[in-house]
């Protein structure tokens, strides 16, 4: 359960576009302005997750959680679902949803200019970090850029993350933090849908779906 408190803490840790970058490799900067308006370019995204937490790519996981992450950018919306948890935002209120403990946190969305939510995790580079173009990669059968970003802030938690897109797609394929105890956190992409169809109500907590459940109102 920690994991995933802190899974969902670094997802809205990933987000709000701006249009200020980083100053660094000009290469790098056009592959991310290029994944960035792919996904600006959708009035709604839905993507299929999985975060992975390990010391090494060859060590076993310590930590691994499925869910799939459900966005309207231009509105700041989100509704992310998984085992443990859910964040549903209308883009004013949060509500982090804590299925173990059956209890609903209620929080005000930050809209300030440095704000971070899951509305930008396909873009989140764009302030505070510097970033370079590293060698090519490939998954099975799907070639991939690959960036390095390293945080501005010196007091980050983490001093690498690694981010991999889709040649052919320009999508994200996986985003992997390389923090400072040691420890690496991936969070690979799948299965995105470009403008689903969404329930009405979906990026608001309705309780009638959640009998039982104890709010914590914490604005």
């Amino acid at each position: 359960m920690r994991e995933a408190k802190r899974f969902g803490l670094f997802i809205l840790f990933l987000v709000a576009v701006t249009s200020v970058y980083a100053q660094t490799d000009a290469a790098a900067k056009a592959l991310l302005d290029k994944m960035s308006s792919t996904y600006k370019g959708y009035k709604t995204v839905q993507a299929n997750f999985t975060v992975t937490a390990r010391q090494s790519p060859q060590a076993a996981a310590d930590y691994s959680e499925s869910g799939v992450i459900l966005i309207e950018p231009s509105s700041g919306k989100y509704h992310i679902t998984m085992d443990s948890q859910e964040l549903i935002s209308d883009g004013k209120t949060l509500w982090t949803v804590l299925k173990d403990v059956s209890e609903v946190q209620v929080t005000d969305v930050d809209n300030s200019a440095t704000a971070i939510s899951p509305v930008n995790i396909f873009s989140f580079y764009s302030s505070g970090y510097k970033y370079v173009s590293a060698a090519d990669e490939r998954a099975g059968n799907t070639a991939l850029h690959v960036i390095e970003l390293s945080p501005e802030d010196t007091q980050s938690p983490y001093y690498k993350i690694k981010l991999r897109i889709s040649q052919s797609t320009n999508l994200l394929y996986d985003v992997t933090v390389f923090d400072k105890n040691g420890m690496r956190y991936t969070y690979a992409i799948k299965g995105t849908k470009a403008n689903p169809t969404v329930p009405a109500g979906r990026f608001t907590f309705q309780q009638s779906q959640y009998p039982g459940v104890e709010i914590v109102d914490l604005r």
